[in-house]
């Protein structure tokens, strides 16, 4: 129960101890591939990326290398490892840094060198480059099985009206639900940056879905950032007896609470994962109360 209406929650971050959620989904396509097809795999994003650590877990289980390109460590951080990266690390990630300066250019060359997805541009290195969060056609496999999960789950249970809610990130996991769902209502709200510009990232991809709806919030967000509202609503998350995580959770649910009453059908939301991250998200939900005399 949310906020007086019951919603239905999907529990794709127990799909896997490593691969949870969409980042499972997402890679599904190289979790049964051959481990023969490739023997290299590129990357980049945050130092406590979620996708950062699924590739790392994948590799690892693959044997292959895995090379991940990240703005330079805060020192702090490389003082004491934790999280994600730690993780990561342990896995035989091999990490590159780049200055802040140099990042935006470093990831351009990559991605001009790289196409998008469809077979390892390198034969003789089989290298693979994942962007950023898995934003790649190499994803429809996997998100073509959630959705098929849903359906029979829908069907199962003699719904009629359903709507399905998912976090966006890069959008992928929502473009393709919505693309693979054209009888149901798909809803999700931009956690970076603007609407605009995640419709922009998603036409990437293809023409974005009708049935693919975008929640605002009236305060706006900057992705990364601590709130004690996205705080309260984990609190409040965390009553249902159910953990999200603290880094795209809390915004997509004051969206949905911001706009539940213009909802009238039945609501499933698709738990994506992420809760490996919360480790460093509460340290720094910490240090922020301190900072605030809370």
């Amino acid at each position: 129960m949310f906020r007086g209406k019951p919603i239905h929650v999907k529990r794709d971050d127990l799909i896997d101890p490593c691969l949870s959620g969409n980042k499972f989904r997402k890679l599904y396509a190289l979790t049964i591939a051959d481990p023969s097809k490739y023997s290299r795999v590129i990357s980049y994003g945050g130092n406590q990326s979620n996708a950062m650590l699924s590739i790392a877990c994948l590799c690892h289980q693959k044997e292959w290398r895995f090379e991940y390109v990240t703005k330079t460590i805060p020192e702090h951080l490389r003082a004491d490892l934790t999280g994600n990266l730690k993780n990561a690390l342990s896995l035989g990630m091999q990490l590159r840094e780049v200055s802040a300066l140099e990042y935006e250019g470093v990831i351009s060359d990559l991605k001009e060198k790289y196409p998008l997805y469809s077979a390892p541009v390198d034969q003789n290195q089989k290298t693979l480059f994942i962007r950023q969060g898995g934003a790649d056609p190499l994803a429809e496999s996997g998100v073509n099985v959630l959705a098929a999960e849903i359906e029979a789950w829908r069907v199962e249970k003699n719904i009629d009206f359903l709507s399905v809610i998912t976090p966006s990130g890069t959008g992928t996991t929502a473009f393709y639900l919505a693309k693979a769902l054209p009888g149901l209502s798909v809803y999700t709200t931009a956690l970076i940056g603007t609407t605009e510009y995640l419709m922009k990232q998603l036409r990437q991809l293809g023409e974005i879905p009708q049935n693919l709806h975008f929640l605002e919030t009236e305060k706006k967000y900057r992705f990364g950032n601590l709130y004690p509202e996205f705080f309260r609503i984990q609190n409040e998350l965390k009553s249902s007896g159910v953990e999200f995580d603290y880094l795209y959770a809390p915004k997509t649910w004051l969206s949905l609470a911001e706009n539940l009453d213009a909802i009238n059908t039945q609501l499933l939301y698709v738990h994506s994962g992420g809760v490996s991250g919360n480790e460093t998200m509460v340290a720094r939900y910490k240090r922020f109360f301190e900072r605030m005399g809370k």
